[in-house]
């Protein structure tokens, strides 16, 4: 009897551990569809980080250090069409874009491919902007010639990297016509007639894809000379004296970045930058780029300040107490829309670089 009855108790007992195991499986799955509830309702107020757990990410290297970042896809899902180029800024590397890039392909995993730069990292960031803007046209466009479906290009740069896709893109500018009807019995805009015609609509290619964004983050626009650009020097001018004329340190780049090139007599390259010059068509390729945006930090960035980096004077700046965060991004303050610069607000290329006041020099870069 006794031998029975313990029988009978180790039996409830292992019925008991089976509910209690079923019962805390509930519990974790149950959990984790409320983890998953609450991240899913979190994320949505941040466009930006709308992500996809669920989306493999493969990273294939595209170079000696320079990676492509791309959703797996199966067998029938067409390429991503679409090319998002980051770049890196002083003495980086296309390492410190590898977390964002795959965040990046998680949020659009059907769209995007990105390809983190390699061809200006490390000590190559100090060659100048011209030559490192050289280096990575050369490189974007053997990355296109490696993804033959692509047929949109976005760039996403920080700090010098803004300036050298600027010049990049420069390089890489193509314009050309293509031929459309007006349409019938309509007059045409050309010759007008009311005859079936065709007008000449120009198109806007950057290495032969059509430009969709240019974004750039904390990028001294407005170089860093003078004018308060760097926090770090507490708006003293022996500090800032001292910094231009120690800019040797950071090589060529340094030069560029304090206007303190003069190559052949020309004005300094950043300052050629702010307009199509004899050399390059600079801002065309940047307005070629259906939506264009430059975030600033506008505080601890010690070393490229609000001004330089928002394409701002110092008395366009909002005080910080009265700066407005937006409902769509509440960790984005201060939105404003560009405006464009007339005539007679422009200031003259040739106008001197020494001794110029600090709205003369900024005005030349602000007709951005």
């Amino acid at each position: 009897m006794g031998s029975s009855e313990m029988g009978k108790d180790s039996n409830f007992t292992d019925e008991e551990r089976k509910s209690e195991m079923d019962i805390i499986e509930k519990n974790e799955n149950s959990n984790k569809k409320t983890r998953r509830r609450k991240r899913s309702s979190i994320f949505p107020r941040f466009a930006c980080m709308r992500l996809d757990d669920e989306v493999s990410v493969v990273e294939t290297p595209s170079g000696e250090c320079s990676f492509d970042v791309e959703a797996s896809q199966n067998g029938h899902a067409p390429p991503p069409p679409h090319l998002v180029v980051m770049v890196n800024g002083l003495i980086g590397s296309a390492d410190d874009w590898k977390y964002a890039a795959k965040q990046f392909v998680k949020a659009y995993s059907r769209d995007v491919i990105v390809h983190c730069s390699d061809s200006n990292c490390s000590t190559l960031t100090f060659d100048g902007v011209d030559i490192m803007g050289t280096r990575l046209a050369e490189e974007v466009l053997s990355v296109i010639k490696q993804h033959p479906h692509l047929q949109k290009i976005s760039f996403v740069c920080h700090s010098l990297g803004g300036l050298v896709s600027r010049y990049a893109i420069a390089k890489l500018y193509e314009q050309g016509s293509a031929r459309r009807a007006c349409g019938e019995e309509m007059e045409c805009s050309l010759n007008g007639s009311t005859n079936l015609c065709v007008e000449e609509v120009s198109k806007r290619k950057i290495a032969g894809l059509e430009p969709m964004n240019f974004i750039t983050c904390a990028t001294p626009h407005l170089g860093c000379r003078g004018h308060k650009q760097a926090p770090a020097f507490c708006g003293l001018y022996t500090l800032e004296k001292v910094a231009s004329s120690s800019s040797w340190l950071l090589g060529r780049s340094g030069r560029h970045l304090f206007l303190k090139d003069c190559d052949e007599g020309k004005p300094p390259l950043l300052l050629r930058m702010a307009s199509d010059s004899e050399d390059l068509p600079f801002i065309s390729a940047l307005q070629s780029f259906k939506r264009r945006v430059a975030y600033a930090n506008t505080s601890f960035d010690y070393l490229v300040g609000w001004s330089t980096s928002s394409l701002r004077r110092r008395n366009e700046l909002s005080k910080c107490r009265n700066l407005k965060k937006g409902d769509k991004y509440p960790h984005i303050v201060n939105v404003d829309e560009a405006t464009s610069v007339s005539n007679q607000e422009e200031t003259p290329t040739e106008a001197k670089i020494n001794g110029r006041k600090s709205n003369e020099m900024e005005g030349n870069e602000l007709l951005l």
